[in-house]
């Protein structure tokens, strides 16, 4: 018996190669949203559905690129392949080609054994739960129909999406600030041997920088953990110190993520990622009227204090660039992501995108004139911890009930897990507790302004939930 996991969310399909994922459940899976995506055209509609097909660098890419596109033509749909490229860049090519759908094989942060695919709408998004719930049913019950054969298409190719993806960022980038900057800023990048390398390396050098350019080969072949944290960085830290860089930056495999080091080589992290974008965001744009950043209920308040300070309004939503993608449209939010090093910036796409964090960055550092690490300083500090555990059998229906209990008295939010925010005796802390998405396990992550502060807390939550 089988008893890997198969992931399956709104992040989409996850599974370990050769394991829980293999070609036929690929297949299946693929052809359960094509059908889902046909369920969606209007009665009478003959076109065939058009999903574009994107990859990151994973060894067991193609393998599985190319049974998700055998699952999608299966039940009609026509294929566009992209290569190896970001999920941001399939997300902006589904936009761009007028697509119906896209798909990207792609495990993001998860080991080189991992695989996935995730499924996006016309818009570039991931489908919201009620949708993606769709999709599951549809690939837990075969529930699907194959196409005569004479309605069968072949693949087509486009090798564009690189100079899409870039031309799309800089037309809403003041280019000559960086370029004109005295001296040129010098960028240490980590890509990790990912998708995002080739990429970034254009549009740093449309941007005029000077790049150390650090696992650059899109090989998949990762050097070190290819979760952008403070353990796996190491090497770059140590590389901004020894090249003399402004600034160091990490991507993930699938490039919707960033982590940052300043010109010290101290890891500033990914939390900051978000918090600095839309600081520079805020000053950049004078306000006009009710203005609104967005971000999951993970994400640290340091996204709080600086949207107060520009008078701006924070939306808390569910973990899931969807559910903060949803929000941004619904507001009109100037910009929105997760403490995961995901921005999202609406004048590019409603998606995490890696290029869009470095490109704010950039911009900041040259029209500020400072140092990062001074710029840094100036946002209010906390400390955030971060823990996983295995999940219990029945562990996720008490969470509710049993932090409830524990806290009675205090501000709970159960849109996603549990979060619990204490307005005293330090204010500025709090803790959310939810399954993952991506992971068969539970994370705890509290923030408050003191390190031990916050490693109390998650003892608190342990002991509430019983697992000292």
């Amino acid at each position: 018996m089988n008893d890997a996991p198969l992931m399956l969310s709104v992040s989409g399909l996850r599974g370990l190669i050769g394991r829980s994922l293999t070609p036929p459940v690929a297949a299946r899976y693929a052809a359960a949203f094509g059908q889902w995506l046909k369920s969606r055209q209007p009665a009478g509609a003959s076109a065939a559905p058009h999903v574009v097909l994107g990859r990151d660098s994973r060894p067991s890419g193609q393998m599985i690129e190319l049974a998700a596109a055998s699952g999608l033509i299966a039940v009609g749909c026509r294929v566009t392949t992209l290569g190896i490229v970001t999920t941001p860049g399939v997300a902006i090519m589904a936009e761009h080609l007028g697509a119906d759908g896209g798909m990207v094989i792609t495990a993001s942060h998860n080991p080189i054994i991992w695989n996935g695919i995730k499924a996006l709408r016309s818009d570039g998004v991931a489908p919201p739960p009620e949708q993606a719930n769709d999709i599951i049913a549809r690939f837990q019950h075969d529930d699907v129909q194959y196409a005569p054969v004479e309605s069968l298409t072949t693949l087509a190719h486009d090798d564009s999406t690189h100079r899409v993806h870039i031309d799309r960022i800089l037309r809403h980038i003041d280019v000559e600030a960086i370029r004109r900057r005295t001296p040129r800023l010098r960028v240490v990048l980590d890509s990790v041997h990912g998708a995002g390398g080739t990429a970034t390396a254009m549009m740093l050098e449309a941007l005029g920088v000077e790049l150390v350019h650090l696992y650059a080969q899109p090989t998949g072949r990762f050097p070190h953990n290819p979760e952008p944290t403070r353990e796996n960085l190491v090497g770059l830290s140590d590389a901004v110190r020894q090249h003399r860089g402004d600034i160091g930056l990490a991507q993930d495999p699938d490039a919707d993520r960033l982590a940052v080091v300043d010109e010290q080589g101290r890891y500033i992290g990914e939390e900051y990622t978000l918090a600095l974008a839309t600081m520079h965001l805020l000053s950049r744009q004078p306000q006009q009227g009710k203005r609104t950043v967005a971000a999951n209920l993970s994400t640290s308040r340091m996204i709080d204090d600086i949207a107060a300070a520009a008078g701006a309004t924070v939306l808390r939503t569910p973990v899931g660039e969807a559910n903060v993608a949803a929000a941004m449209r619904r507001h009109g939010s100037l910009i929105g992501g997760e403490g995961n090093g995901g921005v999202i910036w609406p004048q590019v796409i409603h998606v995490r995108d890696s290029l869009v964090g470095i490109a704010l960055l950039l911009e900041l550092l040259a029209r500020r004139g400072e140092p990062l690490s001074r710029i840094v300083s100036t946002i209010p500090r906390y400390a955030i911890v971060k823990e996983k555990l295995d999940i219990q059998p029945g562990m996720t229906e008490k969470l509710v009930p049993l932090l409830r209990r524990r806290w009675p008295d205090e501000k709970i939010d159960t849109q996603d897990g549990v979060r619990i925010d204490w307005p005293s005796p330090a204010p500025g802390m709090w803790v959310h507790v939810r399954p993952s998405n991506t992971e068969p396990i539970l994370r705890i992550i509290a923030e408050a302004p003191a390190e031990s502060a916050a490693r109390d807390v998650i003892a608190q939550v342990r002991a509430a939930l019983g697992l000292q």
